[in-house]
């Protein structure tokens, strides 16, 4: 057994994890990061926003992202799954965008990439490290971890910043978790070469293909290979009975989009699936307690924000941290200032997800009329435009007004997702 004080103990070595521990270390605070698992390791979310590159940057990281050949990413596109409409979003052309491109990665190199910088960077990072329970008190919080041995140690430190990502470790622990009653998701997808994509500057762009009740995510990760999957109802797959790879090939085959995009497509690993779409907790704080990312809350996947909402708020976190550790207090109000803006972010996309499976919602969004700029502002938000200006977030609070009008008069013509 051992007791070792850290400034700052973060679990979880993902997106949010590296940047809390990156920042908190060029800060000079001295953090421990325990992953349970060794990197690199396969995940999805390889869709980046615009917005990260500016972490990036502050972190010291975006040169080495640059030098690693990720693809480039200009805009999004947005699908019928019948082929009668479409939009496409440049976010260069975005009034309110103040950043104009992104990356798709995978992130088995991505998120190593960012933990060995925050490693780098001077924190302390361990792999292989299973968290099984905390305490908090006025002074600090204590933890017990095994390492890959299943030797147990006990480590303390002043601050605790939850990054474990949809394991939510701290957060099952307090039984904060709730599910959100209207998407109850499951994510069905694989790797694939020969996948339809565009020529050349929207070669990069992230395409979503959307259907009645579900839709499909298609992701360029390299020149010859695309991240595709669909999000469907958990309760439509439990009904199917079907082995998954066998759903797939049925899912894309109920799309004329995704049926020419497919054609000629070879799988480059199982078909895998994922859950625990959409919830979020109750509390994003404690006592010196601070949850990130996915372990303060995950929602459906279709606007690319997950990775930069963890480190966006990996980024608030470690200041909330850093400067509790200048005034030497519990940081209690600095956690529920914290707190505040985090979930002030997750709104504004939790507003837009809830939205986007309506009908009336993809009427609007498929029919962008550029009056008052709205196109503008909606750009603005797939970006990452968070921090939201009042000439930005008028124009979304009037876009979700026109939402809720279409869904009783027809404002913009009506759609049909039938083939």
């Amino acid at each position: 057994m051992q007791s070792t004080t850290y400034d700052a103990i973060i679990i979880g070595g993902g997106p949010g994890g590296s940047s809390a521990a990156t920042f908190l270390a060029r800060a000079g605070r001295r953090a421990l990061v325990l992953e349970k698992e060794h990197f690199p390791r396969f995940h999805i979310g390889e869709s980046l926003l615009p917005y990260n590159r500016r972490l990036f940057a502050d972190m010291g990281v975006l040169d080495k992202l640059e030098a690693a050949g990720f693809v480039r990413k200009f805009g999004a596109q947005f699908h019928l799954g019948n082929g009668s409409k479409a939009t496409k979003f440049v976010f260069r052309e975005g009034r309110f965008t103040r950043e104009p491109e992104a990356m798709q990665v995978e992130r088995a190199h991505f998120d190593e990439l960012l933990l060995r910088h925050a490693e780098e960077s001077g924190a302390d990072v361990r792999e292989g490290w299973t968290v099984g329970s905390f305490v908090s008190d006025t002074d600090g919080v204590a933890i017990e971890a095994k390492n890959g041995s299943g030797e147990t140690h006990k480590f303390r430190g002043r601050f605790l910043i939850d990054a474990s990502g949809r394991g939510n470790m701290t957060g099952n622990q307090e039984g904060l978790r709730e599910i959100h009653p209207r998407l109850k998701k499951l994510a069905v997808f694989g790797h694939f070469s020969g996948v339809q994509v565009d020529e050349g500057p929207k070669a990069g762009d992230t395409i979503i293909v959307r259907l009645e009740d579900k839709w499909f995510w298609l992701i360029p990760l390299n020149r010859d290979k695309v991240s595709v999957g669909c999000v469907l109802d958990k309760e439509e797959f439990a009904v199917a009975r079907e082995d998954a790879g066998k759903l797939f090939h049925r899912l894309v085959q109920s799309s004329a989009v995704m049926r020419e995009r497919m054609s000629a497509s070879k799988l480059l690993m199982p078909i895998q699936t994922t859950t625990d779409f959409s919830y979020r907790n109750r509390r994003f704080v404690g006592q010196r307690l601070l949850r990130v990312g996915d372990a303060a809350g995950f929602m459906d996947p279709i606007f690319s924000a997950g990775v930069y909402l963890a480190m966006y708020s990996g980024r608030l976190a470690a200041t909330a941290v850093a400067e509790s550790l200048g005034a030497n207090d519990d940081g209690r109000l600095r956690l529920e200032a914290y707190e505040r803006r985090v979930v002030d972010a997750m709104k504004f996309y939790w507003e837009m997800v809830e939205n986007f499976h309506t009908t009336p919602f993809m009427e609007v969004f498929l029919e962008p009329r550029h009056r008052f700029s709205l196109p503008a502002a909606v750009n603005a938000v797939l970006a990452g435009e968070l921090e939201g200006r009042w000439s930005m977030r008028w124009r979304m609070r009037l876009f979700f007004t026109i939402v809720k009008l279409q869904r009783r008069w027809p404002l913009v013509p009506r759609i049909a997702f039938a083939l």
